[in-house]
């Protein structure tokens, strides 16, 4: 009986298995394979700091560097000296948006006279949209500074003027506000303890723990925050913050970094593994290298390389060296388009001439900005085409009667964007009756000066100089062929005046010159 019961106990048993098996495995979702991804990545303490003295040691070599070091910007000084709260909060969001994808010697003058224009929250709310639009003009990204002006009056009319003190409510109640900005704004202005993790960043910590792996990819990018967060110094987050900017800015560049100036070397593993690569290749050549050691694993390489999601796919290059490190996807090419653009031009009452220009729309590419009369130029067109094509759109928004002979061809202009490779086909029409009034609510004639400061993009600003540059050689050219001209008619005067008749036998007489006579006259002809 024994047996039978144990017969029919392993025969259930089996059964369940068989069941188990043959049921069918659930798709893992979104979520858990995100974790798992995570965890992986976090299983390696190469890429990781395991050590907390370490961390302590590399907080304090990199902040006495950056006491050192540290350019003097106005947005770190104006949070350094601004004791109202309200203010340094808005003054640190004015900085890091204007930063975002622009260089810090760009931004400083922008930074200074916006300040200086609107110095508190309340005062860029009170402001227009037109009038953020001209101070931002040439700055690029011009949903930025429209941001702004949101996120300003958002704050007036719903949070009482008081900006938001913690980095949940700074994510979500300021447009534009993205998990580093918010970061970076509750660290630098509220000293809340929280790493930052932007471009410069990301490089840094990359090459200190050799990740490898496509620096947008979800592992890469959780691993990143959890380096910054355990790094970030809990008595100056600001300030660690910004030394890893700075640092990523100025010593650990993305090309031609300078290594031998960087104060926390001694925790980059991408520099050891350079180090350890030279050395290997310098006993290659000199034929030292042991055959049996070169089939060990590298110490200084990832234990679980072949499964690890922060590990290079890609093989090491040695010209590389720590630039092997971030590894970013392939970008895509620009988009390539041609715009038609016309220069329309009339006397102004004071003498001065005055340019047509046209607002674009509130979404989408340079938002709500003045530009020339435009038309997006699609397939090849001949130019008789292309000026056809503007007269009829300047007739549309003037409602005067133009024809295509009036149009002249002035050149091409490209404009770089950072998704859009633009070439602005340029002509220009010259009007005589300055009383031509737009007949668009989005249309206005501007002067020379106003549309100098006017809420206008760099690409106008080019366009306008190409303009200049047509008028000063025509004008080059005009003086020339009348100075060419002037100079033949003085030239040939002086000709006839200095021209002497030939002698002749009639004119001396049948008397034969002495020579010395002759000499004297051949002298006075060829002066």
């Amino acid at each position: 009986m024994s047996r039978l019961r144990s017969a029919m106990h392993k025969g259930k048993r089996a059964g369940l298995e068989m069941v188990e098996t043959a049921k069918p495995k659930r798709k893992k979702s979104k979520t858990t394979v995100k974790e798992e991804e995570t965890a992986n990545a976090a299983s390696s303490t190469y890429h990781s700091f395991p050590d907390p003295a370490d961390v302590v040691q590399l907080r304090s070599q990199l902040l006495n560097w950056y006491d050192k070091e540290k350019r003097e910007l106005p947005w770190r000084t104006l949070a350094m000296t601004e004791p109202d709260l309200n203010i340094r909060t808005y003054a640190v969001w004015v900085s890091e948006i204007m930063l975002q994808q622009t260089q810090v010697a760009t931004v400083k003058d922008y930074y200074n006279k916006w300040i200086k224009r609107w110095p508190t929250v309340q005062d860029l709310a009170a402001a227009t949209l037109e009038e953020v639009n001209q101070m931002w003009a040439g700055l690029g990204y011009y949903s930025r500074g429209k941001r702004l002006h949101e996120g300003a009056q958002k704050v007036v009319s719903e949070l009482n003027g008081q900006m938001p003190r913690t980095l949940d409510s700074l994510l979500k109640q300021l447009p534009g506000v993205g998990r580093y900005t918010a970061a970076a704004i509750g660290s630098i202005s509220l000293g809340h303890v929280t790493g930052a993790v932007d471009g410069n960043v990301i490089r840094v910590l990359c090459r200190l723990r050799a990740i490898g792996a496509n620096s947008t990819s979800l592992a890469v990018t959780e691993a990143l925050w959890g380096l910054a967060d355990t790094l970030v110094d809990p008595g100056r987050p600001g300030d660690f913050n910004q030394a890893m900017m700075e640092l990523g800015a100025r010593v650990c560049t993305p090309k031609g970094p300078l290594c031998n100036q960087c104060p926390i070397q001694s925790h980059c593993r991408s520099y050891c593994k350079v180090q350890v690569k030279q050395d290997k290749n310098s006993k290659k050549l000199l034929g030292k290298f042991d055959r049996k050691t070169s089939a060990l694993p590298d110490i200084e390489d990832c234990m679980n390389s072949g499964t690890c999601l922060l590990c290079p796919s890609e093989p090491w290059d040695d010209e590389l060296g720590v630039q092997n490190f971030p590894r970013k996807p392939a970008k895509k090419p620009p988009r390539v388009e041609r715009t038609l653009t016309c220069v329309v031009i009339r006397p102004g009452e004071d003498g001065d001439d005055e340019y047509l220009l046209t607002q674009r729309p509130n979404k989408g590419l340079l938002a709500g900005l003045w530009e020339f009369p435009s038309l997006l130029l699609e397939g090849e067109n001949s130019e008789m085409k292309q000026k056809r094509a503007l007269c009829a759109e300047i007739i549309r928004i003037l409602g005067t009667h133009l024809t295509e002979s009036l149009f002249q061809y002035v050149g091409e202009v490209v404009h770089i964007f950072s998704h859009i490779h633009q070439t602005y086909v340029v002509h220009s029409v010259c009007l005589k009756d300055h009383d031509t009034q737009t007949q668009t609510e989005n249309a206005q004639w501007l002067t020379r000066s106003a549309l100098q400061e006017a809420a206008v993009s760099t690409g106008v600003k080019k366009i306008l100089k190409l303009c200049d540059s047509l008028d000063s050689q025509q004008e080059q050219t005009c003086k020339d062929g009348k100075r060419q001209k002037h100079t033949g008619l003085k030239n040939e005067k002086r000709l006839q005046t200095l021209k002497k008749p030939k002698l002749s036998a009639a004119n001396s007489g049948s008397r034969q010159l002495s020579l010395s006579s002759f000499f004297k006259t051949v002298k006075e002809e060829s002066c």
